[in-house]
C-alpha cells in the first residue's frame, strides 16, 4: 500500500472510531484507578475549577474520583475518556475545548483579570 493510501485509510479509521464512540461510550478504564490516588498536582488557585470539572465528569458518567479539587491519575483518566467519547483531542488535560464541552467556564487570564479590576475601579461608587 502506498504511503498516501495508508495515511488516508488510517485517518478514515480514526474518524470512524470517533464517530462510533461519540455519544455511545461504554468503556470506562478510569474505574481501575483508586479513588485515593495520590495527586499529580494540587489544585492551588484552581481548586474550585477542578471541583467543577470533577463534578461535571461525574454528571456525564465518568468516575473522576472525589470532587476534592486535586488533579490525580483517576481524574486525568476520566478526563481522557470524556475527551475520547466526544471525539476531542485526547490529552487528559484541561484545555479550553474540553472545558467548554464540559460546560465549565475557563478561568480568566491575568490580562482579563487586570482589565476587569481596572474597569471596576473606574465605576462610580
Amino acid at each position: 500500500m502506498k504511503p498516501l493510501a495508508l495515511a488516508v485509510t488510517a485517518i478514515s479509521l480514526c474518524v470512524s472510531a470517533a464517530t462510533l464512540t461519540a455519544g455511545t461510550f461504554t468503556n470506562h478504564p478510569e474505574e481501575a484507578y483508586p479513588d485515593n490516588a495520590p495527586p499529580l498536582t494540587s489544585g492551588g488557585p484552581f481548586e474550585d475549577l477542578l471541583k467543577q470539572v470533577q463534578e461535571k465528569l461525574h454528571a456525564n458518567g465518568f468516575n473522576a474520583g472525589p470532587a476534592n479539587g486535586t488533579f490525580n491519575s483517576k481524574t486525568q483518566a476520566a478526563l481522557a475518556q470524556f475527551q475520547l467519547s466526544r471525539a476531542l483531542p485526547v490529552n487528559g488535560a484541561l484545555d479550553e475545548v474540553t472545558l467548554r464541552e464540559l460546560g465549565v467556564e475557563p478561568p480568566a487570564t491575568s490580562a482579563e483579570e487586570k482589565i476587569a479590576t481596572e474597569d471596576a475601579e473606574r465605576l462610580p461608587r
